[in-house]
């Protein structure tokens, strides 16, 4: 028998999962723990939509994993199911983070057409041309009500602009059958302060601030979510709490301590160990944060890129101390190479600032007396990512 072999025949019983599904952050439990009120709140709003009743535009704000998504579906399905029957309402969600999907206004209507049971071109129509069609289609739907769920809709605005938000809110004065109502969901809670005040006023929103979730709290969901996905007595003692502490480290975010459970589950498993300790959650968030960061660099725009690969290089090649004039000289210089349009270095030391923020780099200001001030920088990305970093810079900007 061939090792392959061995490894194929023996994944089932050495599986410490019963249903991992539990832990993925799609996945949606019966009960929401400790989102009662909020979820309240969000039925109290929505709730005269089951007569038909257009009512105000909603906004959930929250950080990354404070049950935000899970909440607002949870509310609308349950709409949703009610009103089956009498087909009052309707509802369709979309992810502005998707690419391809809400990285123009076009798209982000050629996709709602599409759910709507429609089609038009991926490209080549006036975008009036196509909210012609989505309205047509609306009116036809035989519903009074369209409760359109945008998540992460501040990078959608990022993206395009507010423009597409004010455009869709008057869409309303335009329809006679059937009533819009916007349920947006964002990740910063200063998204609606630096939107247009006249895109402001068109939404007429309530807004919900949902608060990230404490230690104690992540260990309820830990424990409620590993009863379904693991089997009996394969979490030690302590794994649970390790995995809350650093969860709420980062923000009391949920979704980062499933994954960290989850991936705690497959390390074990992989060593054949028959539970899961506390060793395989320092492995997991090291694995985790890996992932993180190489997930970063290959979704950055370009001129990211070029930043941070002009930050390896100079790092590489004076193995000494840099600084934010350094890094925008070199990056010039790559810009020219690479035929790309160079920014401005006050833009460039706004992208060096948000590399400090996703942990990327570490760059310390420094000051130079009566010349200003300036950051000194330095590689925060493990040694063992340094080389497959580089790698998928090089691809992406075929170096």
């Amino acid at each position: 028998m061939t090792n392959l072999d061995k490894i194929f025949d023996s994944v089932g019983s050495r599986s410490l999962f019963k249903n991992k599904q539990v832990l993925q952050s799609n996945y949606s439990p019966n009960d929401i723990s400790h989102r009662e009120k909020q979820i309240e709140h969000i039925a109290s709003i929505l709730a005269p939509s089951l007569l038909g009743q257009k009512t105000s535009n909603l906004f959930i704000y929250g950080k990354t994993g404070t049950g935000k998504t899970l909440s607002v579906m949870h509310v609308v399905n349950e709409l949703s199911n009610r009103s089956k029957t009498s087909k009052i309402l309707r509802v369709e969600y979309l992810n502005c983070k998707l690419k391809k999907v809400a990285d123009t206004e076009y798209r982000i209507l050629a996709e709602l057409i599409k759910k709507l049971g429609g089609s038009v071109p991926e490209t080549g129509l006036p975008t009036g041309q196509v909210y012609l069609k989505f309205t047509e289609i609306l009116e036809n739907s035989g519903e009074k009500l369209l409760i359109l769920v945008l998540d992460e809709v501040d990078q959608a605005v990022k993206k395009i602009s507010d423009e597409f938000l004010y455009n869709l809110t008057r869409l309303n004065s335009e329809l006679d059958r059937i009533q819009i109502i916007i349920v947006g969901i964002s990740n910063d809670l200063r998204f609606l302060d630096e939107i247009d005040q006249r895109v402001r006023s068109s939404l007429s929103e309530e807004e919900i601030v949902f608060p990230p979730y404490n230690a104690i709290q992540l260990q309820d969901i830990l424990r409620e979510r590993a009863i379904e996905a693991f089997k009996p007595n394969v979490v030690t003692e302590g794994v649970i709490a390790k995995c809350a502490a650093f969860a709420a480290r980062e923000h009391g975010d949920a979704r980062r301590a499933l994954d960290l459970l989850r991936v705690a589950g497959e390390i074990a498993e992989r060593e054949s160990n028959p539970k899961i300790e506390i060793k395989h959650i320092d492995h997991a968030n090291d694995k985790i944060e890996r992932d993180k960061i190489i997930y970063i660099i290959e979704t950055q725009p370009k001129q990211f890129q070029l930043v941070l690969y002009s930050i390896f290089e100079l790092i590489q090649n004076t193995k000494g101390r840099i600084f934010t004039g350094d890094v925008y000289a070199y990056y010039q210089d790559l810009c020219k190479k690479v035929k790309q349009e160079d920014l401005t270095q006050r833009r460039i030391s706004d992208i060096i600032a948000e590399f400090d923020m996703l942990g990327l780099i570490n760059a310390r200001v420094i000051s130079k007396g009566r010349h200003g001030r300036t950051r000194e920088i330095k590689l925060a990305i493990p040694a063992s990512i340094t080389k497959k970093s580089k790698e998928i810079l090089i691809d992406s900007l075929n170096l």
